[in-house]
């Protein structure tokens, strides 16, 4: 995980109004509003980078409830169009979803379905083998 945490500060590009990391408060608020727990490490993650911004992908963040990736707000638009509600959205990404299951792997939700492929242990190796490439 820290390696994978320093690849992203590494990689994070400078925005006009940067992001703010969440703290735990935060994390129970959203999970309060989708009436979901997060895994512990997609919780870590959100604390960790979710304020990093790298390549095209815009995963979801929880510390500005204005902002178009606020984790409530995605999850009711995926949940809307047929993601199963038990899946929380990671983010959104060419029509589709990066979910996060109830014990934290990863799997990509498009088109009423979730993909045949191998999902991804948790959401540190998918920032490693998607978000990172992105």
């Amino acid at each position: 995980m820290d390696r994978i945490v320093e690849e992203l500060r590494r990689c994070n590009e400078p925005v006009p109004v940067p992001l703010e990391l969440p703290d735990m408060d935060d994390i129970i608020d959203a999970e309060e509003q989708i009436l979901l727990s997060l895994d512990p490490e997609f919780r870590q993650f959100l604390l960790r980078v979710s304020d990093v911004v790298c390549g095209s992908i815009e995963p979801v963040t929880v510390a500005d409830v204005n902002s178009h990736t606020y984790l409530p707000e995605v999850a009711a638009m995926a949940w809307s169009l047929g993601v199963s509600r038990e899946l929380i959205p990671v983010c959104e990404y060419q029509g589709g979803y990066y979910c996060a299951d109830e014990v934290g792997e990863v799997v990509y939700w498009k088109d009423g379905e979730a993909s045949d492929e191998e999902p991804w242990a948790d959401v540190w190796q998918w920032a490693e083998g998607v978000w990172l490439d992105s």
